[in-house]
C-alpha cells in the first residue's frame, strides 16, 4: 500500500499588489522623495490595491518514492508551491503535512551564505538538514566531485558564477540524503552536460525510494524522469495523475490560450529591462494557428528601464515536449530607455503540423536578464492548398528552410 509523504489540503497563497505609478518599476530616489513629501502632507490611500491569488485551493497527495513533475505555463503558481513546501514562505490558507527531511534547489544560491566558502556551505547545509558532521564528511568527497568545484572549494561562494552556484547547490541537495528532493527550473542555468548529470542523479535518488518533486518547462525531461504529474494554471490545480496524461492535458490546453500573451516579470527586480507581451502575426492578423508553409512573424514588446549597449533579443522555437528546434537573435545593438518592439520575421519557415512554443530571451554580452520559456504557443495546422507542403506535414521532423530577419524599433504601441 502506498504511503503518503506529502499531503496538501486546500492550499492558497494570496499576495497584495499595490500600484502607485504607471511605471513598471520605481527607482529608490522616487521612493525616498515620496516618503519625504508624506511628512508635509496628510496621508492618502494608495492609488490602487490588488489581491493576487498565486495558489487557489490546491489539494493533492504525494506518495513515498514518487517522482512528481509539476508543469504549467509561466505564472501558474509552480514556484510558489515549491517555496511553501520548502517552508520558505507561509501559505495564506490550507494545511501541509510532510513526513520527511526536505532538500530544495529553487534559486541560484538558495541556502548558501555568500560570505562563506564552498566547503563551509556544504557543512552548513548539512547541519540545516539535521546531519551530523560525520555524516557530512562521509559524503563530502562525492559532493565535491559531482559539483566539479575542487579548485574553488575554499573561495567564498559570492565569487562563484551562476553555473558554479547551481552545481554545488544541486550536489549538496542530492547527496545529503533527504527523504524529499525539490528541484525548480534553476537547473536550466547549467550547461547541457550538467543537466543530464542532474537528471541521472534524480533518477538514482528516486530509485533509492526517495521522493522527487521537479518543476521544468522541458516536457521531455519531465516525462522521462517522472511517473506522476500536477498541472497548474493560474494558481489552480487543473489535473493530476500519470505524467503522460498530465502532459497531454497541458498540450491540449495550450491551443486555447490567448493570442496576445502578457509575459511575467523577470525574477530580478533590478533587471535593466523586460519583455511585456508577445504575439504571432500572419498577413496582418494576430493568430496562434499558422497553416504549414505560410509566412509569419513574432512580435515582442519590451520595456527598457535604462539605455543599454550590446543588447540582444533572442527567440527560440521548441516542440511541445521542449525539444529545441531553432534559435534566432538580433545583432548586438544600443537600445534607449522606454518601449520597444522586436519583430522576428520567419518568412515561410516550414514545420510539420503540431504544437510548438516560443522561448524569448533578453540579454547583454551573453548574460540573459529576462527569459520566458513558454511565451507564446503556436499551432502549425495542415495546409493542403499550398503546393508541395502536403509532403512536409506528413513527416515527423521539422524542416527549416529560411533565415530570419530581426528588426527592433522604438515604439509606444501597446501590442494589442
Amino acid at each position: 500500500m502506498a504511503t503518503p509523504i506529502i499531503t496538501v489540503e486546500n492550499l492558497s497563497k494570496r499576495y497584495v499588489l499595490r500600484h502607485q505609478q504607471a511605471e513598471r518599476y520605481t527607482a529608490l530616489r522616487d521612493v525616498l522623495a515620496n516618503k519625504a513629501k508624506g511628512l508635509f502632507k496628510p496621508r492618502r490611500a494608495a492609488a490602487s490595491r490588488e489581491e493576487f491569488l498565486a495558489l487557489d485551493d490546491v489539494s493533492f497527495t504525494v506518495n513515498a518514492g514518487d517522482r512528481v513533475g509539476i508543469i504549467g505555463r509561466n505564472g501558474a503558481g509552480k514556484s510558489t508551491l515549491l517555496k511553501i513546501l520548502s517552508r520558505i514562505t507561509e501559505p495564506t490558507k490550507g494545511r501541509i503535512t510532510i513526513d520527511g527531511r526536505v532538500a530544495s534547489l529553487l534559486e541560484v544560491g538558495t541556502g548558501f551564505h555568500q560570505e562563506l566558502t564552498g566547503r563551509e556551505n556544504i557543512f552548513l547545509n548539512g547541519a540545516i538538514l539535521g546531519m551530523s558532521r560525520a555524516e557530512i564528511n562521509a559524503k563530502f568527497d562525492e559532493i565535491v566531485a559531482f559539483a566539479e568545484v575542487e579548485r574553488f572549494l575554499d573561495t567564498p561562494v559570492k565569487r562563484y558564477s551562476s553555473g558554479m552556484h547551481v552545481r554545488l547547490a544541486f550536489a549538496v541537495a542530492a547527496h545529503l540524503e533527504p527523504e524529499i528532493l525539490i528541484v525548480d527550473e534553476v537547473l536550466a542555468v547549467g550547461d547541457a552536460a550538467f543537466q543530464r548529470k542532474c537528471l541521472g542523479k534524480m533518477e538514482e535518488v528516486s530509485g533509492e525510494g526517495r521522493t522527487v518533486l521537479f518543476v521544468s518547462h522541458n516536457m521531455e525531461a519531465v516525462q522521462n524522469l517522472c511517473n506522476q504529474g500536477l498541472l497548474l494554471e493560474r494558481g489552480r490545480l487543473i489535473t493530476s495523475g500519470s505524467m503522460a496524461n498530465v502532459i497531454d492535458r497541458y498540450i491540449e490546453g495550450a491551443t486555447e490560450r490567448r493570442k496576445v500573451m502578457e509575459l511575467p516579470a523577470p525574477l530580478d527586480p533590478n533587471a535593466p529591462g523586460c519583455a511585456l507581451s508577445a504575439w504571432i502575426e500572419s498577413s496582418g492578423e494576430v493568430i496562434n494557428e499558422v497553416p504549414a508553409g505560410r509566412g509569419w512573424r513574432l512580435n515582442v514588446q519590451f520595456l527598457m528601464e535604462r539605455p543599454l549597449d550590446r543588447f540582444v533579443m533572442g527567440a527560440g522555437i521548441v516542440t511541445a515536449m521542449g525539444l529545441p528546434l531553432r534559435t534566432v537573435w538580433s545583432a548586438p545593438t544600443h537600445v534607449g530607455k522606454g518601449l520597444h518592439l522586436a519583430t522576428f520575421d520567419f518568412g515561410d519557415i516550414h514545420f510539420t503540423t503540431g504544437l510548438y512554443n516560443i522561448v524569448i530571451g533578453l540579454s547583454q554580452d551573453g548574460n540573459t536578464f529576462h527569459q520566458v520559456h513558454d511565451a507564446v504557443p503556436m499551432h502549425i495546422s495542415e495546409a493542403t492548398d499550398l503546393q508541395g507542403h502536403q509532403r512536409i506535414v506528413n513527416t515527423r521532423s521539422g524542416l527549416i528552410l529560411n533565415q530570419s530577419e530581426v528588426i527592433i524599433t522604438p515604439t509606444q504601441a501597446t501590442g494589442r
